[in-house]
């Protein structure tokens, strides 16, 4: 049986420059489990802890159905209450919003046969096995993303401003529009890298600037 390897298999979903460059998104799936505040508090890590369990009994029940594949890299989809900040730039935006305000969605990618259903049942094993009543808040997901500009940073992530301000030049020179959340995904385990070598991926959906809605 030949394991999956996801990051092989949407090498450019996993693969950025440190220059801005685009890419189209189509649908992926997930576990995820969202949260709010400080990533350096406990309850983030929590929730990571929460998470990965549930990867894997997901992961372990394809490999009994001879389909395994490979935990890949943890993501992460933040925002932030706009009508309490208002709308600034993705640059301004970590420097100006308080991180006890930002709001989180916890992601890890899991093979498009994975499903709801499989999900759920990992999720009542880890909690009742394990006994890790959190991981009760880990769910199926699933988004489209679409066409998205994106940048490779590598650095600590306090400094993400400067490459979010590349990104946001380039957008903006572009016409581009905003039609999504901020989207980040972590190629380093930031729990075991020195910061200056963290590598993470920015990804932001966007509208091209003469997109109009469909009024219906």
């Amino acid at each position: 049986m030949e394991k999956i390897d996801l990051t092989k298999l949407y090498k450019n979903y996993y693969t950025a420059k440190p220059t801005p460059g685009l890419i189209q998104v189509e649908r992926a799936v997930f576990v995820s489990i969202t949260g709010k505040g400080d990533p350096s508090e406990e309850s983030f890590s929590a929730d990571i802890q929460a998470l990965y369990p549930v990867a894997y009994g997901v992961k372990a029940m394809c490999k009994a159905a001879d389909r395994d594949f490979g935990v890949p890299k943890l993501e992460g989809l933040w925002w932030f209450d706009e009508e309490k900040f208002g709308s600034p730039s993705m640059d301004e935006a970590p420097v100006k919003i308080p991180r006890s305000e930002w709001e989180y969605r916890l992601l890890i990618r899991m093979p498009d046969f994975v499903d709801e259903a499989m999900v759920a049942q990992a999720v009542q094993t880890v909690v009742a096995k394990k006994k890790m009543p959190g991981a009760a808040r880990v769910h199926f997901f699933e988004m489209t993303e679409g066409p998205c500009v994106q940048i490779m940073h590598i650095g600590p992530f306090s400094e993400e401003p400067a490459t979010l301000q590349k990104l946001n030049q380039f957008m903006q020179e572009k016409g581009m529009l905003k039609n999504g959340l901020h989207h980040e995904i972590y190629l380093s385990d930031f729990r075991a890298t020195a910061p200056e070598k963290l590598k993470t991926i920015l990804r932001e959906p966007f509208l091209p600037a003469n997109s109009v809605a469909n009024p219906e």
